[in-house]
């Protein structure tokens, strides 16, 4: 059996290894399971035949899926059964194997993320644009520290204020997408009703609104208001967001957060349909320029 041809193939690996360091194990994790099933599908194997190089069908099933990190030995054996013999490109899958392995700058706050969390806290590190629909509450990546104290109270209950202090230092790290060298593009469509919903106080609320009068000034943050129902319009009834990661090869990912877990729809179908209710909620809302207008009257009114 031939080989199978690089090309494409390693000029895409080596985009991958310039990833940002700063980002953790994300990146190069994702990329590599994109070029692993790129591969078996160049070779016509099936799941179950490939599966046999690694001993597990959920094994393979992890990699390819980018849940979980991949081996040297795994890659070795992926790379043998894909009958992958360009040095380059073997080297260039190694060494985003040993690139998945480093920790992410949330390392220490590992305690406190939940599992069915962490994939989502490591996409959105890496997102060239993230959007969201909120329903009850001011996402997390535009909240002020005492907006997210107060709500972070009342979702985990009284606890150890150092356990409190360590949640909203992490929420307050993940904002940092928006304000790094290269930052995401945030489209966000809130539903008014949050922004009515009072959380930690009149002070908590009137300094949270200012910020979001302040985060419309930036040029890679928009920020669209859905009326309060009865204005025309059937919204869904959870929040979603979805996250445009920054390599072609790479599939949006959809985040659909529960009450105590979350759902990652990965089917096409799947994506294409939230892509949809998406791009429905924004010809829906008001427009962005009318934002700011909405939140000087809501701060009037408080």
């Amino acid at each position: 059996m031939s080989p199978v041809p690089a090309g494409r193939i390693g000029a895409a690996l080596a985009a991958g290894l310039g990833a940002d360091e700063s980002a953790g194990p994300t990146m190069p994790r994702l990329v590599l399971a994109a070029h692993l099933r790129r591969l078996r599908a160049r070779r016509g194997l099936s799941a179950r035949a490939a599966a046999r190089a690694l001993g597990s069908e959920d094994r393979l099933a992890a990699l390819e899926s980018g849940v979980t990190r991949c081996g040297i030995d795994d890659v070795l054996a992926l790379s043998e059964l894909y009958g992958v013999r360009e040095h380059a490109t073997r080297v260039a899958l190694l060494e985003l194997a040993r690139q998945s392995h480093r920790p992410g700058w949330w390392q220490p706050y590992r305690r406190i993320i939940p599992d069915w969390f962490l994939p989502y806290v490591g996409a959105e590190q890496i997102a060239a644009v993230i959007r969201c629909y909120a329903v009850r509450y001011v996402p997390d990546l535009l909240q002020t520290a005492e907006y997210a104290r107060a709500r972070l109270a009342s979702a985990w209950g009284a606890g150890p204020v150092e356990e409190v202090d360590a949640r909203v230092r992490l929420r307050l790290r993940r904002q940092d997408v928006l304000h790094r060298a290269s930052p995401a593009c945030v489209w966000t469509v809130l539903d008014e009703a949050a922004l009515r919903r009072p959380v930690g106080g009149r002070a908590t609320m009137f300094r949270q609104i200012e910020h979001l009068l302040e985060l419309c000034d930036l040029p890679n943050v928009t920020l669209q208001i859905l009326p309060l129902a009865g204005a025309g319009h059937a919204a869904p009834a959870g929040a979603m967001t979805l996250l445009r990661l920054p390599h072609d090869d790479l599939a949006d990912v959809v985040y659909l957060e529960q009450l105590d877990n979350a759902i990652y729809p990965d089917l096409p179908w799947e994506r294409d349909h939230h892509r949809h209710a998406m791009n429905v909620l924004a010809t829906r809302a008001s427009p962005p320029a009318r934002t700011p207008l909405i939140l000087k009257e809501l701060v009037s009114a408080l």
